[in-house]
């Protein structure tokens, strides 16, 4: 049995053979993952055969992807603590003649998004994707407003399929990981909800207003206490930007976040890395966090950041 077996064996599409279709096209595409299809299956018999599969009227890419899913899922029980991390991306299909595409960042740019849950160990092993969303935006009427759906939710949703797992996985903390698109205050208070049955780190987007009077905003209250320490690593190239050594001073406080419009509140930790004497003419690297775990020794601190790394 290859690999590509392996990871489909509970497939069911209805038919055997397509069954054996989609393991056999994992394979071509997992030796080429960069290549086209066509290139990928390299004949046009193999070609034909991909594409009949991909356009069957009553197969979707939920339906192959579901034992991939659940593989993940078993791959994640097998280690004490797994990350989730949660991102989307642009798949642009820009000049092409595809139909039910719709805008990317440009109104002319046609494609859609994809927003995956991507499990990995703390040792960076990856586990596999076990959730994703995905949708094309409508385009915006006269008024300027784009309708269908409120595209902010799928930070929600990911945490919410995430937690549905957690009873499952009952010796794995799963920990969801979100870059600064997925701070909103609903995605705590949804958590807190559900009873915070999953971990949530999330990179902190908005100098908010703290629930004391008077008090300084939230970073600026944050930078007010004493640092914890401090931490080195090695920051890899990326964006046109050369790999170096990085020293952040660590800071963290708890504070108390409006909630609602009813003096609600809601306890987080807000965690602030901050590089120290980055070398002239660099971006100094500091990374804002917030998250519901207790987190007040360098060492528990330390480990969120390294968490976050992950991404």
């Amino acid at each position: 049995m290859s690999w590509a077996q392996e990871e489909l064996r509970t497939i069911a599409l209805g038919d055997r053979r397509l069954d054996a279709r989609s393991a056999l096209l994992l394979e071509q595409l997992g030796k080429a993952p960069v290549d086209s299809i066509p290139t990928a299956c390299g004949s046009l018999a193999a070609t034909l055969a991909a594409y009949r599969l991909l356009d069957h009227e009553h197969i979707t890419w939920e339906s192959i992807l579901a034992p991939h899913f659940q593989r993940s899922l078993e791959r994640a029980g097998e280690h004490r603590i797994v990350l989730a991390l949660q991102d989307t991306t642009e798949l642009d299909f820009k000049g092409k003649t595809i139909g039910r595409l719709g805008p990317l960042s440009y109104e002319a740019q046609r494609g859609m998004y994809l927003h995956p849950a991507y499990l990995v160990s703390l040792e960076r092993e990856p586990l596999g994707v076990f959730d994703a969303y995905m949708w094309a935006r409508e385009l915006k009427g006269a008024d300027g407003k784009r309708p269908g759906i409120l595209e902010s939710e799928r930070w929600i949703e990911g945490y919410e399929r995430l937690a549905e797992q957690a009873a499952a996985l009952p010796d794995t903390r799963l920990v969801y990981v979100a870059d600064r698109e997925g701070d909103m205050i609903a995605l705590p208070k949804r958590a807190l909800e559900l009873g915070t049955p999953v971990d949530w780190l999330v990179r902190s987007s908005h100098n908010r207003k703290l629930a004391v009077p008077d008090a300084p905003k939230l970073w600026e209250d944050v930078l007010g206490e004493t640092p914890l320490g401090e931490i080195r690593f090695h920051l890899g190239a990326r964006h046109g930007v050369k790999a170096r050594d990085v020293t952040q001073a660590l800071y963290a406080k708890r504070v108390a976040l409006p909630c609602g419009k009813k003096g609600e509140t809601i306890e987080v930790t807000c965690v602030i890395a901050r590089e120290v004497d980055p070398p002239p003419g660099m971006k100094r690297v500091e990374w804002r966090l917030l998250t519901h775990r207790l987190a007040g020794t360098l060492e528990e601190v330390a480990e969120l950041i390294d968490w976050y790394r992950a991404r």
